[in-house]
């Protein structure tokens, strides 16, 4: 396949270069930039695939005009995560007592909690870093495995020299902007999938989505001249699920700096108040998220009938590949009604997603 063939060269080569595929659909799309210059995004003018950190470091793009585009259809059966792990053990994969993160998580949600019930914010969403010792022999294979076990998923692997490599497969959708006209979604609260047709959710997941969707019609009003929102529904995303509400408006202009400035991050990745939030989380999470719940997407594409096109996608569960390690981020929102131990096992169930493609 050519464009797996060029993704060998440009890795030998040590130059930049993404392959991703978007929710739903079937052709694996590839960027090979030419040389190794870092892009930054200044302006949101730029053409190109955008990777923006959550707050610490560079937002950069690989740029059309500089690059190679390739794509190829993506015709492999989807996969059961089940399926995935290997002689991987449940349990270690799934390990709802490990210290010193359990110790650790815990007291930071405690500490979440008490801000919260002190009315420094209403929500907010602690995180954590899991290191999981591994050299990634074959980055192909472990792509193509994140392909067909999420085909619901927006699935990515990046990379640049100056800024290392990045895979994942995200439920979330930051913004789809065709023109003047906006889709986007509230996604939050989160139990384990078991296949049930029925799915009943607790006033806290409830109350933890709503925060969401308050947040982006807020956020949305004085840029749109008209809002529509779905009713809740529930949304499957490989081991775990979601409330989700879909929501399009139509913008007053198609102003992507502004409309990003205003949503980024959401209170699904940060919390709210946004600025209060996300300086608690900076101050206390102990360690910097990089990239994790930071953005990435196509930025000023141009669609079949000539339209302006951008779709970026909030960047959760992901992974960045290091040479002797691969460290996993993961999350869960915290309201005052919040169980510590509660939320260390949602972040366990959550960081399945990429443990299962590791092993």
């Amino acid at each position: 396949m050519k464009l797996y063939e060029t993704w060998f060269t440009h890795i030998k080569e040590d130059k930049p270069f993404v392959l991703y595929k978007k929710p739903g659909q079937t052709k694996v799309k590839g960027l090979f930039q030419c040389d190794s210059t870092l892009h930054l995004v200044s302006n949101f003018k730029e053409k190109g695939f955008v990777l923006a950190p959550f707050y610490e470091g560079v937002r950069f793009y690989i740029p059309l005009d500089a690059s190679v585009q390739l794509e190829a259809d993506w015709t492999k059966e989807p996969l059961q995560v089940e399926s995935l792990g290997g002689d991987k053990s449940a349990a270690a994969l799934l390990n709802y007592e490990e210290q010193p993160a359990k110790a650790n998580f815990e007291d930071l949600v405690r500490r979440c909690v008490q801000a919260i019930k002190q009315g420094k914010f209403a929500k907010v969403v602690p995180s954590r870093k899991e290191v999981v010792p591994l050299q990634v022999a074959e980055v192909a294979t472990l792509f193509d495995q994140l392909l067909a076990a999420y085909p619901e998923a927006f699935c990515y692997v990046i990379y640049h020299p100056q800024v290392g490599m990045w895979m994942g497969a995200t439920p979330e959708t930051l913004i789809e902007l065709t023109g003047q006209t906006l889709r986007t979604m509230a996604l939050a609260g989160t139990q384990v999938n078991h296949g049930m047709e029925e799915v009943h959710w607790g006033e806290k997941e409830k109350e933890e989505q709503q925060y969401v969707t308050d947040f982006i019609v807020d956020q949305l009003q004085p840029l749109s001249s008209t809002i529509d929102l779905s009713p809740p529904f529930t949304k499957r995303a490989a081991k775990v699920m979601h409330i989700c509400t879909s929501i399009q408006a139509e913008l007053k202009q198609d102003d992507v700096q502004t409309l990003v400035e205003a949503l980024h991050p959401t209170p699904a990745v940060c919390g709210m108040p946004k600025s209060v939030a996300r300086d608690f989380l900076i101050r206390e999470e102990g360690y910097s998220r990089k990239y994790y719940a930071g953005y990435l997407g196509e930025l000023n594409y141009t669609s079949p009938n000539e339209q302006t096109t951008s779709a970026l996608f909030v960047n959760l569960r992901c992974m960045e590949i290091e040479k002797e390690q691969v460290n996993v981020y993961i999350g869960c929102g915290v309201t005052a009604e919040s169980d510590p131990t509660s939320e260390f096992v949602e972040t366990v169930n959550k960081s399945t997603t990429m443990k299962k493609i590791l092993f």
